[in-house]
C-alpha cells in the first residue's frame, strides 16, 4: 500500500480503514519500516507564514528497485507507461539528494493549501534555506505553486533537478540541473 503512496501525502486513517486496523497502528508500522530505513518521511516545512500549509508527511520508498518490484514494474518500458514515474523519480532524487547532505542540514516539503508547493526545501545548519523541484522532463517547466512558494518561505536559490544533460537558468533565483551533476552543482550551493 507504500509503494502506491510513494510521493505523496501519507493519510494513515485511510491505510488502517482499507487494512482494518487502527491508525496507531499504521503509524507504528511506519516508524519501524523509517527506522530501518525502508522509507523516507520527509516531513513538511513550516516557515513563520500566515497560510494554511499540510501537516502530513510525504512518504517514499527509500529504494526505487524495490518500489517498482512492489509495484511490478520489471522494465524501462513498464515504467515508462506508468503513472508512478514522476513519483519514482522524485523518490530517486529525494534520496541522492539526501544521502549528500551533511548533519547540519535539514530536509523537508513545503505545501499550503492554496497549491503553493516545493518538492524538498533544506535547510542549512545556518539557517540557509534552499528551494529543490524535481520533474520527470527534459524540459522542466515549474509551476505557478513553486514560484509562490519559493517567495512565502523567503528562499533566495532555487534549483529544478531533471533528467537532461544542461545547467542552465531559469530565472534570476532557480537553476536547472540534470540529475547527474547534482553533486558537483547543487550541494556546495546549499550549505
Amino acid at each position: 500500500m507504500l509503494a502506491h503512496s510513494s510521493g505523496q501525502l501519507f493519510n494513515a486513517s485511510a491505510i488502517a480503514r482499507s487494512l482494518g486496523i487502527s491508525a496507531p497502528t499504521v503509524n507504528r508500522y511506519l516508524d519501524i519500516m523509517v527506522d530501518t530505513f525502508l522509507v523516507r518521511r520527509l516531513e513538511p516545512f513550516f516557515p513563520n507564514v500566515k497560510k494554511r500549509l499540510t501537516k502530513s508527511p510525504k512518504i517514499y520508498i527509500r529504494d526505487t528497485g524495490l518500489l517498482h518490484a512492489l509495484l511490478s514494474i520489471d522494465s524501462i518500458d513498464s515504467l515508462s507507461g506508468n503513472p508512478i514515474i514522476g513519483n519514482s523519480w522524485e523518490g530517486f532524487i529525494v534520496e541522492q539528494i539526501s544521502g549528500m547532505l551533511p548533519d547540519s542540514c535539514r530536509a523537508y516539503f513545503y505545501r499550503t493549501d492554496a497549491g503553493a508547493e516545493i518538492d524538498m526545501v533544506i535547510v542549512s545548519g545556518k539557517g540557509k534555506i534552499t528551494g529543490i523541484e524535481i520533474k520527470y522532463s527534459l524540459s522542466p517547466k515549474p509551476t505557478k505553486g513553486f514560484w509562490s512558494a519559493l517567495t512565502d518561505i523567503g528562499c533566495k536559490k532555487s534549483f529544478i533537478v531533471y533528467p537532461g544533460a544542461e545547467t542552465y537558468p531559469l530565472s534570476d533565483n532557480a537553476i536547472a540541473v540534470p540529475a547527474g551533476k547534482l553533486a558537483e552543482n547543487l550541494i556546495s550551493q546549499i550549505i
